[in-house]
């Protein structure tokens, strides 16, 4: 297959699953931004495009893409957070598969204008195949959209050649993380006083709690042990410290499925998650969900996981499961079953 892939935000995770679709035997086309948080060079197979749609100087840089992209002829379209009408002919060259990765926005901060949300929900309609990355959001669209939803697993956006050694020993096991944008939904003052609790009990065994990440939460009062890094990161600041926890957050309030969650598995990091949304179809069944304000559960998971080899064994477990069920290579089968059915048809 031709494919033409339209990601303007998820740049590292199209990456990663083109390449798995190039190992394939597929040919890609990708058309982007430079919005994404983590900067990098432009590679050969992206066409990068300024996403300022009122400044009419951007428009003969999209005008040569589109062209180019015609003369790609692709076989099928991919558009992945596309909600710029400017790029629309390209979503018509070919038959077009609509990746939506959440049924709802997660809280105020992620509302979208109302023409944005009007431009993606006419791809989610006039699609010849929507995907999405859980099961808990392709039974919202398909219910919403009355259409069949097929569920592509989600992969890390971190190719395994740029990981650090994992996994790691236990000895060399230390702090629990809780990595990403700071927001309401993130759950953190559950967090905070589940930490607050285990800190004080007997299985507390020196460790901080890393909240790594800017955001819109306000500013809180911080128990002993906390250590709030409020900036931006790069993979290469983060993967070293994440790599050696014993133990990743994403007990969540609202969730739809967790970029944080499969990286951590992918590193070997035991990863708590919440009953939300659909955190518990990606969880290791060694290390179950728990309820969003069950501080107790999440003290004593803390405490299980505070012993090094108990966080080592866990997490050895997390990384099969991952490479089990969320590699790049089984997303690139998933995604080539999507595009056969649709060449057949």
């Amino acid at each position: 297959m031709r494919i033409l892939w339209l990601s303007p935000w998820l740049r590292t995770l199209t990456r990663v699953q083109v390449d798995a679709l190039r190992a394939a035997g597929h040919t890609a086309l990708v058309v982007t931004t430079d919005q994404h948080y983590e900067k990098v060079t432009a590679r050969p197979d992206e066409r990068v495009l300024d996403p300022a749609i009122k400044d009419p100087r951007t428009l003969p840089a999209l005008a040569r893409v589109t062209a180019e992209a015609r003369r790609f002829a692709p076989d099928v379209v991919v558009s992945e957070l596309m909600h710029d009408p400017r790029w629309l002919p390209m979503t018509r060259l070919a038959p077009l598969v609509q990746v939506v990765h959440d049924d709802r926005p997660h809280g105020a901060d992620e509302e979208r204008p109302w023409y944005r949300d009007a431009v993606l929900d006419h791809q989610t309609r006039a699609a010849a195949a929507v995907v999405a990355p859980s099961a808990h959001v392709a039974a919202v669209l398909s219910a919403r959209f009355g259409r069949r939803v097929d569920v592509v697993p989600l992969t890390s956006d971190v190719p395994e050649s740029d990981l650090p050694p994992v996994p790691v020993p236990a000895a060399e096991r230390r702090d629990v993380v809780l990595l990403g944008r700071m927001s309401p939904y993130k759950n953190v003052d559950v967090a905070l006083r589940a930490w607050a609790a285990h800190t004080a009990s007997p299985s507390y065994a020196g460790d901080r709690l890393l909240l790594l990440g800017d955001g819109p939460l306000d500013r809180m009062a911080l128990p002993e042990h906390v250590e709030w890094r409020r900036e931006r990161f790069t993979y290469a600041d983060v993967l070293p410290v994440l790599a050696r926890a014993k133990a990743s957050l994403a007990h969540y309030r609202l969730a739809t499925q967790s970029g944080v969650q499969v990286l951590s598995m992918q590193l070997g990091i035991p990863t708590v998650v919440s009953d939300s949304g659909g955190l518990p179809e990606f969880a290791p069944p060694d290390l179950p969900p728990l309820g969003i304000d069950d501080v107790e559960g999440l003290t004593a998971v803390l405490g299980k996981l505070a012993d090094p080899v108990t966080a080592a064994g866990l997490g050895a477990s997390a990384r099969e499961h991952y490479g089990r069920h969320f590699s790049a290579d089984l997303a690139a089968s998933a995604w080539t079953e999507v595009f056969t059915r649709m060449g057949r048809r």
